[in-house]
């Protein structure tokens, strides 16, 4: 008779990759999902996506077989069919596109970076199309672009203890893990442990959030100004010479230049930008520069941004004025395990497959931002639309919901359901984008999954194993191979299954994949200070305060600040009529951005779609807590339940994003009401990652009369 187990494995309800306990009964149905206190990465922590994984699992309204479109988009007439026809339609539509326009006709997008991150873009490259949509312009890459061309790497925050060597100063900027899920690989308690044993911590952020408990320093900026506070920061730094002479001296480039550009940027000027005191932001940076080692935890509130990839530039800069690269308790390069080849692109970019893809078909990629990597969402969809470049044919869509999450939802909508010739979703439930696909292909939830899981950490690789399985759900990556072969892309994947993918990663450890699964977890040998025998993987060959690279491609070399276009100094005439600052993108702890509205235990933490603002603001308009407001921009209105909230600014407004009720009727799903996605504009970006001002925009807030049901 068999037992009841409980068996480790690595989440994916988010970026944190925590390791949990998953308990089944006799029958092996997933009954329980616990913490484990003994993962040396998340210890003991587990966030209610994680709790609740199983309920996405086991749901009832989850697609299980491959759904095939009857009638019209939009109409909701669906019939199941065999995986053999859906590959043999997917094979026969691609191939017709392009044989009749090319390669480039042909889209492939995903989410955020999940188990499949490496694959999608390796198909799309292998494929000939340089169309590979993703977030990554919103998120996370303008960062890593900008760590490329500044020391070679991504450095990322040693907040383990392997050196020995905990932070002494921690420093959060635009990044609320605490409260809402992880990013980076790193989870919300690892944060409160180095905060915890940190001597200071400083908190970029314009609310009060959590970590702002018992920190040494709030700077409450004004949202979008995130660049001028770092200006004034490395001023600071520079004319009282905190900074780390050796470290400046020996490893290196540029730091006279620097010095001589960052004089107008005083903490004065930076006060009358950002309103965070001047005093206050020299102290805080003095003391970041003087308490080393000093640690970073940062997020998306750098990335959206009109200024994110110089506001990362001056981030990286001061890292390395305070000697914090690459230092034990600082900004490190991780080193993955030994003998497994690199399945991630932090080890290898090589893995995306960029290789495969000429020169002359990477001209044809949609976007205006040849930095970051793949189409440029906003003009991608736009594209679709009107055929400038030319307009796309097919797309498929992986792991996405972007009529959701993306900006201009009514776009995304109207160019899969009225422009596209074929449309193909692979997800676990009919959202709004599946819903005007013409096939949806049930895809594996992480619980019927193995994997050799790299993703962030990469000090470390951890296990996933099949625990379940429903219906006839399949690995989007099998799915990707099995199309890869069909099409003739063997070169570039040349594994027959996803198993012997698996293997090839460990063959050269030794080790099947039942032994490493007995692992449970693989370390790297950790060295730090790499740069003193390597150097930096720059033209110079030393970390770039003035980048060379950027000087060859006309770009800024050295940090500068652009004001956000629609704000209270671009744009002072709109105040009369919008007259607060609205941020949207803060994460719910319960969700991932478009997931988990529709699994009552997670809706029932958060069942209604919010706009939080001052209380004293709420007061001034005469609205109360609970009220239905409509909040508006520019560019459209969406309705939202009021929470006064202390914790911001005066005159700031966050309004959530992503909502829509899948309790509601398909194809829309009332997918077009309280979605701040929707209130933005797709005219301004940053002009070298293609970044958009997601946390600076002129709002109003007004009562609403009709309300929307609670959900509760």
């Amino acid at each position: 008779m068999a037992k009841a187990t409980i068996t480790r494995s690595s989440c994916r309800g988010c970026h944190g990759v925590c390791q949990l306990l998953v308990h089944q009964d006799e029958t092996g149905r997933i009954v329980k999902i616990t913490g484990d206190k003994d993962s040396p990465t998340s210890q003991g922590f587990i966030c209610p996506k994680g709790a609740r994984a199983a309920d996405t699992l086991y749901h009832p309204d989850r697609i299980t077989r491959p759904m095939l479109r009857e009638k019209g988009r939009g109409e909701a007439a669906w019939r199941a069919i065999e995986w053999d026809e859906a590959l043999d339609l997917m094979e026969s539509h691609f191939k017709r596109i392009i044989d009749e326009h090319g390669p480039e006709y042909i889209a492939i997008a995903q989410g955020t970076g999940r188990p499949y991150t490496e694959f999608t873009p390796r198909f799309c490259n292998a494929l000939g199309s340089p169309n590979h949509v993703s977030p990554a312009h919103n998120c996370y890459v303008p960062r890593n672009i900008c760590a490329g061309m500044t020391m070679g790497w991504f450095p990322q925050p040693d907040i383990y203890g392997r050196s020995g060597t905990m932070p002494r100063c921690v420093m959060v900027f635009g990044s609320n893990i605490m409260e809402s899920g992880g990013e980076g690989g790193y989870c919300g308690k690892m944060v409160t442990k180095a905060l915890d044993q940190a001597d200071k911590t400083i908190i970029i952020d314009p609310r009060r959030i959590k970590a702002c408990e018992g920190s040494d320093y709030h700077l409450a900026l004004r949202p979008g100004s995130e660049c001028a506070l770092m200006l004034g920061m490395l001023h600071a730094v520079i004319v009282n010479e905190a900074y780390d002479k050796d470290f400046v001296e020996n490893h290196c480039f540029g730091f006279d230049k620097l010095q001589a550009h960052i004089q107008p940027f005083t903490t004065r000027w930076a006060q009358e930008i950002t309103g965070v005191p001047a005093e206050m932001i020299e102290e805080a940076a003095l003391t970041f520069a003087r308490t080393g080692p000093s640690a970073l935890i940062w997020g998306n509130g750098i990335d959206e941004s009109v200024s994110a990839f110089q506001t990362a530039r001056a981030v990286y800069l001061l890292l390395a004025l305070c000697g914090s690269i690459d230092a034990p308790g600082g900004m490190v390069r991780w080193v993955p395990p030994a003998n497994l080849r690199p399945k991630s692109h932090m080890v290898d970019h090589s893995v995306q497959g960029a290789q495969f893809l000429s020169p002359e078909q990477q001209k044809k990629c949609i976007s205006p931002f040849p930095l970051c990597p793949g189409a440029h969402p906003p003009t991608f969809w736009q594209a679709c639309v009107d055929g400038k470049p030319y307009k796309p044919k097919a797309i498929w869509l992986i792991g996405t919901n972007p009529i959701m999450t993306h900006t201009r939802g009514d776009v995304v909508q109207r160019a899969l359901r009225d422009h596209m010739e074929f449309v193909v979703t692979s997800d676990f439930f009919m959202t709004p984008t599946a819903a005007v696909s013409d096939l949806v292909l049930p895809a594996a939830h992480w619980l019927e999954q193995e994997d050799v899981v790299y993703f962030h950490k990469i000090w470390c690789v951890l296990s996933r194993k099949k625990l379940a399985q429903v219906g006839e759900t399949r690995d989007d990556r099998a799915v990707m191979l099995e199309m890869a072969h069909r099409l003739g892309l063997d070169e570039a994947f040349p594994w027959k299954d996803w198993d012997d993918y698996l293997k090839w990663i460990l063959e050269p450890s030794g080790m099947t994949f039942e032994e490493f699964a007995e692992k449970d977890i693989l370390f790297g040998d950790m060295g730090y200070r790499k740069y003193e025998k390597e150097g930096f993987k720059t033209p110079s060959g030393k970390f770039e305060l003035y980048s060379n690279v950027m000087e060859h491609m006309g770009l800024d070399p050295l940090p500068v600040y652009t004001e956000p276009p629609l704000s209270p100094v671009s744009t002072p005439e709109l105040l009369d009529e919008y007259p607060f600052i609205l941020m949207t993108g803060c994460k719910i702890k319960g969700f991932f951005h478009s997931e988990g509205r529709n699994i009552p235990a997670l809706r029932k933490l958060h069942p209604d779609p919010m706009v939080d603002m001052h209380p004293e603001d709420a007061a001034a308009l005469g609205l109360e807590a609970g009220q239905m407001v409509e909040v508006a921009t520019p560019y459209g209105r969406q309705r939202f339940k009021l929470h006064p909230d202390d914790r911001l600014q005066r005159g700031v407004v966050h309004a959530e994003h992503a909502w829509w009720f899948p309790e509601r009727e398909e194809p829309d799903f009332d997918c077009f009401t309280s979605n701040a996605n929707l209130l933005f504009g797709n005219e301004h970006f940053d002009p070298i990652s293609g970044a958009q001002p997601l946390k600076c925009l002129l709002c109003a807030v007004q009562p609403l009369s009709d309300a929307v049901e609670s959900a509760a």
